[in-house]
């Protein structure tokens, strides 16, 4: 792989629009620069290899002389155990596995479903505050707030602690999406800070809910019995870490990607203020065509695999660039054009194999309400800035704001 083409899909210039790169990188689907990671961008490829158990999420597996731009920092400034976003078999299928019990099917098959009215009142109360209608920042005051008061309510942070949990969230966010002009010192010390202050807290939380356990998923989490047996504190600590962050991040761009999206192809977004069912396939259109989520990093051959003719060695590191792959033309028919009535739409936004993302059915009813509510409410919206300001993340890619205006709130 060309040193500039790796550069370009790093290159914040390119993060409006790094599709016409994507294109580039489809047309010798591994690419390889000496020492740096082996990039997969085509549709098939990509499956395949999230679902080869010869493909490891485990940095230690990471050979030393690998130089991966991506690379996470060390863990020892959290003292966290590694979430199982980052671990493999058998560890890995037992967090999840523990952690899935008071989220989801077979043993919790209404927690998501029967959040729906919860959502629906935060969403009505996030556009009822809204204010001046002539300029609107939708990330700050809608699609930031709404998934990190979801996941607050989730856990069962208290009503009255939800304005700290937001700030030490704010933080964290920062700190994945790094401003060039900031001091990193200062950014550094503030999200050890806040992780130090977020542990301690949900520390005493967990400690709070062993004694006297609610409905909320923490206390079950800390009360739980299966036949996995308990969660340590600390694997409950990097439990709670990983369900804020990973999945506060993806719902914000998708929320935002998604507003953008449709603010674009305004006759989509008068579909779906007369039907807001339209939402569902509009969200699954949208995690193909605008994934928030755009690549897979620190991912490790555990042996050589061959791809497409191309060897690539043991303790490799590995990108998918799921967004490319979503925009296969050999996959999808006219791949980029937003097309909600698309009907055969297997895409890779949410991932797949074991790492599929954990929270998929939170995260589609968050955007289903959001967009939906927004549509409805909304008089005459409009973009103010196009393109927006975006996110220096290349990992997670979405607009840092997007400025909108209408003509008025609908009640």
């Amino acid at each position: 792989m060309t040193q500039s083409l790796l550069h370009q899909i790093l290159d914040y210039a390119n993060r409006a629009n790094p599709y016409p790169i994507y294109e580039e990188l489809r047309k010798a689907p591994v690419h390889h620069d000496d020492g740096g990671p082996y990039v997969i961008s085509t549709y098939y490829e990509i499956r395949s290899l999230l679902h080869d158990p010869r493909i490891s999420s485990d940095a230690r597996n990471l050979a030393s002389t690998t130089r991966d731009p991506l690379a996470e920092p060390a863990q020892e400034e959290s003292a966290l155990p590694p979430g199982f976003l980052r671990l493999d078999p058998p560890e890995h299928d037992r967090m999840r596995r523990m952690t899935n019990r008071p989220f989801g099917p077979p043993h919790s098959p209404h927690r998501v479903d029967g959040m729906r009215s919860e959502l629906h009142d935060i969403v009505s109360g996030l556009i009822d505050g809204i204010g001046d209608p002539g300029r609107i920042d939708l990330v700050e005051q809608f699609s930031y707030p709404f998934p990190v008061t979801v996941i607050c309510r989730l856990l069962g942070v208290p009503r009255e602690d939800e304005a700290r949990f937001h700030t030490w969230a704010d933080t964290l966010a920062a700190s994945l999406d790094p401003d060039p002009d900031a001091d990193p010192t200062e950014r550094g010390k503030g999200a050890h800070d806040a992780r130090m202050q977020l542990g301690m807290y949900l520390a005493g939380l967990i400690e709070e809910r062993r004694r006297n356990p609610g409905d909320d998923m923490l206390s079950q989490l800390a009360t739980a019995k299966g036949e996995d047996g308990p969660m340590t504190t600390m694997e409950l600590l990097s439990t709670a870490a990983l369900l804020l962050i990973a999945g506060h991040e993806t719902t914000v761009n998708l929320i935002t990607n998604g507003m953008l999206t449709l603010l674009r192809h305004p006759e989509v977004l008068d579909r779906l203020r007369t039907d807001p069912q339209l939402a569902v396939p509009i969200v699954e259109e949208l995690l193909r065509f605008e994934p928030p989520v755009q690549l897979v990093p620190q991912r490790t051959t555990l042996a050589d695999i061959e791809v497409r003719g191309v060897t690539i060695p043991k303790g490799a590191s590995l990108w998918l660039v799921l967004a490319s792959g979503n925009r296969d033309p050999q996959r999808f028919a006219d791949p980029d054009r937003f097309d909600p009535d698309r009907g055969d739409i297997q895409h890779l936004g949410l991932g797949s194999g074991i790492h599929s993302c954990f929270g998929a059915p939170l995260a589609r009813l968050e955007t289903q309400l959001a967009l939906s509510e927004l549509a409805r409410r909304l008089e005459n919206p409009r973009l103010l800035e196009d393109p927006p300001p975006y996110r220096q993340n290349a990992v997670l890619r979405g607009p840092r704001q997007l400025p909108i205006a209408c003509d008025g709130i609908r009640p």
